[in-house]
């Protein structure tokens, strides 16, 4: 369930890395704020807004819709979020901070998401950027295939995601 409990030295680092990035942006670390990075700061895996929503309502610790969007946007541009678009038609969100880079395989039928890191593909991208004398700010891989559970109940690439 809970990645980090938010008395976390993590939680604990990410709470102030946010109020330093507030600061700088003449903002505060409000209530409402407060109370949506706290349910974030307990999220294990990829989430999208509306649940982060939904979760905060079931806990009888309501945000309005905009000021979860807006809370979230600022997460992501203080760097202590990232924002993955898996092509669902939503965004979801992930914890950056204290949390090993990861790329993403992604269920083309069941949408399910794998998150794995591979040193030699950090090898190979490193000496492509350098190569291309660039410089990278960052990166994401997305693999799109079908994974062994649908191949077991028979989904093969001709049909996936056809249904009925």
């Amino acid at each position: 369930m809970a990645r980090d409990s938010w008395g976390s030295a993590t939680a604990q680092k990410e709470i102030e890395a946010f109020r330093q990035f507030l600061k700088k942006r003449d903002l505060k670390l409000t209530a409402q704020r407060n109370v949506i990075f706290q349910r974030i700061l307990r999220e294990d895996k990829h989430f999208s807004a509306e649940e982060l929503f939904e979760a905060l309502k079931r806990e009888k610790r309501p945000a309005s819709k905009a000021t979860v969007y807006r809370t979230l946007q600022l997460l992501v541009e203080a760097r202590l979020l990232d924002q993955v678009d898996f092509d669902r038609g939503f965004k979801l969100y992930e914890r950056t901070l204290g949390h090993r880079h990861h790329d993403h395989l992604i269920c083309v039928e069941c949408s399910r998401v794998v998150e794995f890191h591979d040193e030699e593909l950090e090898t190979v991208q490193g000496d492509v950027v350098q190569r291309y004398d660039f410089n990278m700010i960052s990166h994401t891989h997305k693999i799109y295939g079908i994974c062994s559970d649908c191949r077991d109940r028979g989904v093969s690439v001709e049909n996936a995601g056809k249904h009925g």
